[in-house]
């Protein structure tokens, strides 16, 4: 994208109205916006932030910037919509009390040893994957690897059984799909139908936990059930907090694994630089810390989520600019993850970069509860692949998802060499 298109996109940006190419390569555009216009008003009244430091400064203050979306999302979804029901009660889209008793819940289950107990399980799984794409000479980056990896390891979690994994990943993009800043009425029918669906299916599996309850180490919806310090979730809280948990471990994942391996075709002397790193026999021990250093980058470069929001409880200022109580404001973290006041060389993929602070798993009391798990997906499932497949090349034109808020691809067919 040239720099004079990429401002006039910029002069006109709405998120309600965006040409084709943006999808294809936004960040031209956040760019000429931080360098600006970094807090600019919409046309709709609300707030659009791209600039690293003042995305961190709302992060930081959830006293005055509420995660809440009753005000947002009733007129959005309409009032008594299912989409409205879940989003308004998951976790992250809340504040305290809710959001600290639920968060408190999934990270007991979410331990660094219970993460560690998941590693064994994980390597087996991507090694299977990648066992059926050699047999089959290659296939496709997302429907055969990205997307498989999180359904299983969420679907472990939940201890849904693997017989009735199948609809996960359909009901999941609906029901994401549903929080772009437009939707169609189909997209809209599609994301109520997926909620519904997918409460009916939860209704049976707590059911049946509760008539057998899993290990709360490490099953976390047994965790969910039976509370903890005396405290427990409502039936509505639960499972609109198990769809949350289905749907946050997975879109944002399959987009990190989905990304780094197009990004790598894209960046060859990255790719060459790490697959010199992991050698001809990887001691995967000994090479823990190159690829955590590769995975945040990876999230940094092409972050799996690009937007997020809040509302401002009260009058406040943010950037030098005064808000007026109530304000919508949207954190553009793409933006702010390729802010040059923080980042140097910030469009260069740098698999080496270190004191990488990117924001792709938020900040603050919402910082991504699943985050260590996310990086250990990433970690394993990358290197693997690349151990096994270091020729490994596209075969067509990846498919973007064409949506802003979560950055990913929805086909990357590719071929072995």
């Amino acid at each position: 994208m040239s720099a004079q298109r990429a401002q006039a996109i910029a002069d006109a940006f709405d998120l309600r109205a965006l040409p084709p190419d943006f999808y294809a390569n936004p960040f031209p555009v956040y760019a000429a916006l931080r360098e600006r216009e970094p807090v600019r008003r919409m046309p709709d009244g609300s707030w659009f932030l791209t600039r690293y430091a003042d995305l961190v400064a709302v992060y930081r203050d959830a006293h005055t910037f509420s995660s809440d979306k009753q005000v947002e999302f009733t007129p959005k979804y309409g009032a008594g919509s299912p989409l409205l029901a879940h989003h308004t009660t998951s976790l992250v889209f809340n504040d305290p009390p809710l959001h600290t008793r639920v968060r408190k819940l999934i990270m007991g289950a979410l331990t660094r040893r219970a993460i560690a107990g998941m590693e064994p399980g994980l390597v087996a799984l991507v090694d299977r994957l990648l066992d059926r794409i050699e047999a089959q000479g290659g296939g496709d980056l997302i429907e055969d690897f990205a997307a498989a990896i999180p359904v299983e390891i969420i679907g472990n979690l939940l201890g849904v059984p693997h017989d009735e994994r199948g609809p996960l990943r359909d009901w999941s993009l609906a029901i994401l799909g549903a929080l772009e800043p437009k939707l169609t009425a189909e997209q809209e029918a599609r994301g109520n139908r997926s909620v519904v669906e997918m409460l009916d299916y939860l209704q049976g599996l707590v059911a049946e936990r509760r008539r057998n309850p899993g290990d709360p180490e490490h099953d976390v919806l047994t965790r969910l059930i039976q509370g903890e310090g005396g405290e427990q979730l409502g039936e509505h809280e639960l499972l609109q907090n198990c769809i949350f948990i289905l749907n946050a471990g997975h879109e944002t994942t399959t987009n990190l694994i989905g990304n780094a391996l197009v990004a790598l075709q894209e960046w060859p002397q990255q790719k060459e630089a790490l697959l010199r790193t992991l050698g001809p026999r990887p001691n995967w021990q000994a090479l823990e810390p190159a690829l955590a250093l590769a995975v945040d980058e990876f999230l940094r470069f092409e972050s799996s989520n690009q937007l997020g929001n809040r509302r401002a409880l009260r009058a406040c200022e943010v950037g030098g600019v005064a808000l007026p109580e109530g304000a919508l404001v949207t954190l553009c973290i793409g933006a702010a993850n390729r802010d040059p006041a923080q980042f140097e060389r910030p469009d260069e993929l740098d698999l080496a970069r270190e004191n990488n602070r990117h924001l792709a798993f938020g900040f603050g009391i919402h910082q991504c509860a699943g985050l260590s798990l996310a990086r250990l997906e990433g970690r394993v499932a990358i290197g693997r692949f690349l151990a096994r497949f270091p020729g490994y090349r596209l075969s067509a034109a990846p498919v973007r998802g064409g949506r802003a808020r979560f950055r990913g691809f929805l086909h990357a067919p590719f071929a072995l060499a």
